[in-house]
């Protein structure tokens, strides 16, 4: 049985991911992270990967390359990430099962461990 994806990705972010890498000369793809900061506890990182990390997990559709730091996989396991375009914002967007709450300018969330048993649970179930 193969490995769960630390994420998924929408067609929109997939195709938002290679848009970024075709403008840049020696980029792979992008890095998904998260750090501490804002008011909900900690944020989302999004970073040019012009060197693939070995330990970093990675994720591919369609030829988009995201890889995910290894100490932000466990807050990111089942999450989708997205792509959105409004007249308010621009950027990716992302759910995640593992947000217990978010700042009310959206800039910063509360994560949680994911469940890894659960998640094995329902995999195996499928």
């Amino acid at each position: 049985m193969g490995r769960f994806a630390v994420i998924t990705m929408t067609e929109k972010a997939a195709d938002r991911v290679r848009e970024i890498v075709a403008t840049r000369e020696s980029a792979y793809g992008i890095r998904l992270g998260i750090k501490k900061g804002g008011c909900a506890g900690m944020e989302y990182t999004v970073d040019l990967v012009t060197e693939p990390n070995a330990k970093d997990d990675h994720v591919e559709r369609d030829g988009a390359h995201v890889y995910v730091a290894p100490e932000a996989a466990l807050f990111l396991f089942g999450t989708e990430m997205d792509f959105e375009q409004t007249t308010l914002r621009t950027g990716f967007t992302f759910r995640n099962p593992n947000q217990s709450s978010a700042c009310g300018c959206g800039e910063s969330v509360e994560l949680k461990p994911a469940d890894l048993k659960a998640l094995a649970e329902a995999r195996a179930s499928a």
